[in-house]
């Protein structure tokens, strides 16, 4: 693998938005990791929901990759117990459930690479997480 770690999670969530199933397919395992979270999505749009969730993954990277964390601020505030209430625990779940689908939908995963997104992923996220 060559350059940063974050412009190797870059090239590889490229490769899985060839296919919009991996959105839907990233739904799939995380609503299947807790019913209270398949709960929560009941009543939701979900092709909405998808198209924040490819944005929001986006923007996770580009924090990673330099960019100001003002859209993760925002987010954590969205996601807090003010907001959606999305509880803290659900992160590693969220993670694990896109972990899961990049495995799927990327042929060059690897374990190197699931490290490298997790690397990336984890300081933008802990920063939503800590919003709550």
């Amino acid at each position: 693998m060559g350059g940063t770690a974050a412009d190797i999670v870059f090239q590889s969530y490229g490769r899985c938005c060839k296919s919009d199933e991996f959105f839907v397919d990233f739904y799939d395992y995380f609503m299947s990791s807790s019913q209270a979270i398949k709960d929560r999505f009941v009543k939701t749009d979900m092709g909405q929901q998808r198209h924040l969730l490819r944005n929001g993954i986006m923007q996770l990277v580009l924090h990673a990759r330099g960019m100001s964390d003002r859209k993760l601020r925002a987010l954590g505030e969205s996601h807090n117990r003010g907001g959606y209430n999305i509880p803290p625990e659900w992160y590693s779940l969220w993670l694990d459930s896109l972990m899961k689908t990049v495995r799927k939908h990327d042929p060059d995963y690897d374990a190197e690479l699931d490290m490298c997104w997790r690397d990336v992923l984890g300081p933008g996220i802990e920063l939503i997480r800590g919003a709550y």
